[in-house]
């Protein structure tokens, strides 16, 4: 976390931003970058990020927010055995793509989720090299029936968890 420039092909420039916990002021913001990429990102109600706001992240350079990322613990039943973590909402703003902000926001949200020693971090992704080149590789979606039972079966994009596009990733810990 922290300062850092990076050189941006799309702007032809160089930023410097800093990754940081959000907070309440946050919040619409967040619900925007979620918002502007629906057919990547499922959207989430403001009271959901309100309630989760501890488990975002934000990049910010020159004053605005330039992305967002969070994660969600996932349940087990009885003992954590397994814990896994999904890493999920990763959002960047049109025109920041491909500037290495969903690259560090990946990386200090893996450093949060590190420290409670999940066996595994998780994502559902379209963009299965992005994730790759974080260390992560691809799993068979049967693997994560406790993801797909609390969120792919309530999602309304795709007749079933098993059809949908989306690639299942797994970090171990």
């Amino acid at each position: 976390m922290g300062m850092g420039g990076v050189y941006c092909q799309s702007m032809n420039e160089t930023r410097t931003f800093t990754v940081r916990p959000a907070g309440f002021a946050d919040v619409e913001t967040i619900f925007g970058l979620i918002k502007d990429h629906p057919q990547e990102l499922l959207a989430r109600p403001v009271s959901d990020i309100v309630q989760n706001v501890d488990r975002f992240l934000v990049c910010e350079g020159e004053g605005q927010i330039l992305g967002t990322v969070s994660w969600a613990i996932l349940p087990e039943i009885g003992a954590a055995l397994q814990p896994t973590v999904e890493i999920k909402s990763l959002a960047v703003r049109p025109g920041c793509m491909r500037c290495g902000i969903g690259r560090r926001l990946v990386g200090a949200a893996i450093e949060h989720v590190r420290l409670l020693a999940p066996s595994q971090i998780i994502v559902l992704t379209f963009t299965p090299e992005f994730f790759r080149k974080l260390g992560f590789r691809e799993v068979p979606k049967a693997s994560l029936m406790h993801k797909l039972y609390m969120g792919c079966i309530n999602c309304a994009k795709y007749d079933s968890p098993f059809t949908c596009p989306e690639v299942a990733m797994a970090l171990t810990t």
